[in-house]
């Protein structure tokens, strides 16, 4: 009798330790990654995050979630570092505060931007579908402004759209900004063989990498595939992006690319320094250490590092910000940022590319065909006449306008798609790569779909494509330039964006079998072949094609030689910050 007793108790216990691995199983698999991916409860490397379900988009998104310890104190101007484990979940429902920067508080052109943020502002932000699929593409979406803004703010940036509509992973991402994000100087690094990074001064890019290593371990636990990455970036966000790609220590932690209108501007390290002394020139008059600059200059000659360090780390984020006098009235600042500086970044950067040393990936790049316009209305020049409303009556005026903006916008397009196009293409083992023209709006008073003042104000200009890729109404420019009668072409146009974009994400093809869209050929070098699709709609459709056109600096100088109001338009070719550059 005991015996049968106890084979029941060895065959009840083998019941209940086979249910129980059962019920773990359910809950984990081996490698920690929850099963039930319905859940807005996910682990990661730090602790349990709590996210919450968009009904409306069939959605779940998790929002601030700290990749990194908070940049302060001891660790500003210093590589990100892991960030702390949590005991506790957390509540991941709002968005982290912005990095410290100036912000247009009450969207009154006549007003003062004013500054305001955190320096503890390292968090990103996760959208998927309410699903229970897993190894979906991941998405990650890198903001603008010119390395000094948030723009458009993550607060307005939504994924949910994007994510739903085309079954992927949407991830935003902060990161440094302005004197936090890019400071050189001989004053803030070390010389020690294990500060490599931190010497770099390029403390934004070493932040989007501890980003990339932190959704590389992570993402799984929300559906994502680590393997299939997708880095996607506009203007300084699409620099970033380049960056990323020729920086040796981002290899390996995303696995395509997208840059819309980039800039390219690496900078020597030399110059970050002399532009450090002129900011702390400035802040020790503003102290009455000195009369003028001239004289703290002489002063900072006199420091050693270890007393110039000490200043430098005396002040808070928003005295540095205050002695740009820019950011009151246009938010970015004017500073160096990218610093070749042989760690995160090559010492020679198209040199990089060009002999094909930097991490090959498909690349989708492209650029808008009035970029320069929301640039450009803030001109010397042409400012007083949008103020007084002479820009919209005089005809002689708003073709200056339009021609300056075709050169500038233009040369644009040589920097950040062409050029970079035909150097990727040039390395045999560049996978495709993909260049589009966005021109929806251009046209100016007579040929756009946009309403007047918009039509001539902003057209097709920097940043408009952005509501398109998300599918949003509001994340960027579409207040302005959206209405009810545009709505069916640019609602179709941004359809299929959508699709060509997450298509890309998904295979490093935008093409889509069965999507109906037209073909996107990839970048030839070669000459007649296809180079750029042209991404278009009227009122009510798409208009969409392939141009095997490509533009160069001198077929821009050769055009503008032949302008007829030549002299007017030199000054504005000349000072263009939107063209190839050697730093």
């Amino acid at each position: 009798m005991r015996s049968v007793k106890a084979c029941f108790r060895n065959y009840l216990l083998v019941i209940l330790t086979v249910l129980a691995l059962a019920v773990a199983g359910c809950v984990s698999t081996p490698d920690g990654v929850s099963e039930d991916l319905r859940g807005v409860e996910r682990p990661t490397t730090e602790g349990l995050v709590v996210g919450e379900v968009d009904e409306e988009s069939n959605t779940m998104s998790w929002k601030g979630i700290p990749f990194a310890k908070p940049p302060v104190d001891d660790l500003r101007w210093k590589a990100p570092q892991p960030p702390e484990k949590r005991s506790a979940p957390l509540a991941a429902a709002s968005f982290s505060e912005t990095c410290p920067q100036y912000i247009d508080h009450d969207r009154n052109p006549t007003t003062d931007q004013i500054i305001k943020g955190n320096e503890d502002c390292l968090y990103l932000n996760i959208w998927r579908p309410d699903t229970g699929e897993k190894n979906l593409p991941v998405f990650l979406w890198i903001h603008g402004g010119g390395g000094s803004i948030q723009w458009p703010p993550l607060s307005q940036t939504d994924g949910s759209v994007l994510a739903g509509k085309k079954n992927m992973i949407v991830v935003t991402t902060s990161y440094r900004l302005g004197p936090m994000g890019f400071f050189n100087h001989p004053a803030l690094k070390s010389g020690k063989p294990e500060d490599r990074k931190t010497d770099s001064g390029n403390f934004a890019l070493l932040d989007l990498i501890q980003a990339l290593s932190w959704t590389r371990e992570n993402i799984a636990s929300f559906g994502g595939n680590p393997d299939n990455v997708t880095i996607v970036g506009e203007s300084a966000g699409a620099e970033n992006v380049f960056s990323l790609i020729a920086s040796p220590l981002a290899k390996g932690l995303f696995h395509r690319a997208v840059a819309q209108s980039t800039v390219i501007r690496p900078t020597k390290p030399e110059k970050g320094a002399s532009h450090v002394d002129s900011v702390m020139a400035k802040l020790m008059v503003k102290d009455g250490k000195a009369t003028d600059e001239k004289a703290a200059g002489a002063l900072i000659n006199n420091m050693s590092l270890r007393k110039i360090e000490a200043y430098l780390r005396s002040k808070s984020a928003e005295e540095f910000l205050e002695v740009y006098p820019e950011g009151k009235f246009a938010g970015m600042i004017n500073m160096p940022t990218s610093f070749l500086d042989g760690e995160v970044l090559p010492l020679d950067f198209y040199g990089a590319l060009k002999v094909g040393n930097y991490n090959k990936v498909p690349v989708l790049l492209g650029s808008n065909k009035e970029e320069a316009k929301l640039f450009l209305r803030l001109h010397p020049t042409i400012y007083p006449w949008t103020r007084d409303g002479s820009l919209f009556r005089d005809p002689d005026k708003a073709q200056l306008y339009n021609l300056a903006a075709k050169y500038q916008s233009e040369g644009w397009k040589v920097m950040g798609v062409d050029n970079l196009a035909r150097i990727l293409r040039s390395n045999i083992d560049q996978p495709h790569v993909y260049a589009y023209e966005f021109l929806w709006g251009a046209g100016g008073r007579t040929g756009s779909v946009i309403h007047t003042p918009i039509n001539l104000l902003l057209g097709a200009c920097h940043a408009m494509e952005i509501d398109f890729v998300f599918g949003t109404e509001k994340t960027a420019l579409g207040p302005f330039a959206f209405n009810p009668k545009n709505r069916p072409g640019r609602v179709a146009l941004s359809n299929a964006m959508m699709d060509y974009w997450s298509q890309f994400a998904r295979t490093g093809n935008p093409n889509r079998s069965g999507s109906g869209l037209p073909g996107w050929q990839p970048w030839s070098n070669f000459e007649g072949d296809p180079k750029t699709i042209l991404l278009d709609a009227d009122f009510e459709n798409i208009k969409i094609k392939m141009s095997n056109e490509e533009l160069t600096e001198a077929d821009i100088e050769k055009a503008l030689r032949a302008e007829p109001r030549r002299k007017e338009l030199q000054p504005f070719w000349d000072d263009s910050r939107f063209r190839m550059r050697s730093n």
